[in-house]
């Protein structure tokens, strides 16, 4: 069975390997992955919160104390509860797609049919997401993990 030291998953999930150990990593899967993400992840966040599932960089669903689950943000910014989608308590951006700083001009979409909208953390305002949607389109809910409750 292949097993990846610590050193190396901490590379992964803080950007510092190249393509091809990234490959290599992707294409070998260890048994105990999951749980060595989330003890490593566990290390890098500064409060006592269990992470119980990463939902994307910078963005957890963690068991408090108390037994409540909420998404929390690396910083701390709690979300409120797990099943209620945490974007619609992040900043929001609604981004112009043709306004030049993403897109050279002409190549974005028109802003009449689409928007990039921008997701930061109210409470450090690290960017957490992008979603290209078409205008007045609701929130995309990425995922709802099963948490057996």
């Amino acid at each position: 069975m292949i097993s990846y030291p610590d050193g190396m998953i901490r590379d992964l999930l803080e950007a510092r390997l190249s393509p091809e150990e990234v490959l290599r990593l992707q294409r070998e899967k260890d048994e105990g992955r999951f749980e060595q993400v989330l003890r490593l992840e566990q290390e890098r966040v500064p409060w006592p919160d269990r992470i119980l599932v990463c939902l994307q960089e910078h963005l957890y669903v963690v068991e408090k104390p108390n037994g409540e689950r909420a998404v929390k943000a690396r910083c701390g910014h709690e979300f409120g509860d797990y099943r209620v989608n945490w974007k619609e308590r992040a900043l929001v951006y609604e981004r112009d797609p043709q306004d030049g700083e993403i897109y050279q001009r002409h190549q974005g979409a028109d802003p009449d049919w689409q928007v990039l909208r921008e997701f930061y953390c109210p409470g450090c305002a690290t960017l957490l997401d992008v979603e290209p949607v078409p205008v007045g389109y609701p929130f995309v809910f990425n995922f709802l993990p099963d948490l057996g409750d």
